[in-house]
């Protein structure tokens, strides 16, 4: 099994209304993939953050193995996600994936 974590910060341009609603939308859109992407194990966006956090939103997913990962990467509904609600919204981008 993979273990596939990111962490994003919003751009500071955003209010804090706009990065409430982002924020939504980025665990709405990733969470819906649960069932959709091949290998998909397990999906958790969180949200919700205490004051002494430098990121506003993390990924938390697992995948069967790496393949599953790189499938998931290229997938249309992720890209579709990833274009749509996340990449135009974020300016700091930390991943770390590991075998678990």
């Amino acid at each position: 099994m993979v273990k596939h974590i990111i962490l994003w910060q919003l751009k500071d341009s955003l209010s804090d209304t706009e990065k409430a609603e982002i924020r939504k939308g980025i665990k709405e859109g990733l969470e819906s993939l649960q069932g959709i992407v091949p290998g998909l194990v397990d999906i958790h966006v969180q949200t919700e953050f205490l004051a002494s956090s430098n990121a506003d939103v993390m990924l938390d997913s697992t995948f069967i193995d790496e393949d599953a990962l790189k499938g998931y990467a290229i997938h249309p509904a992720h890209v579709k996600v990833a274009d749509g609600k996340v990449r135009p919204y974020t300016q700091v981008r930390v991943c770390m994936d590991y075998d678990i």
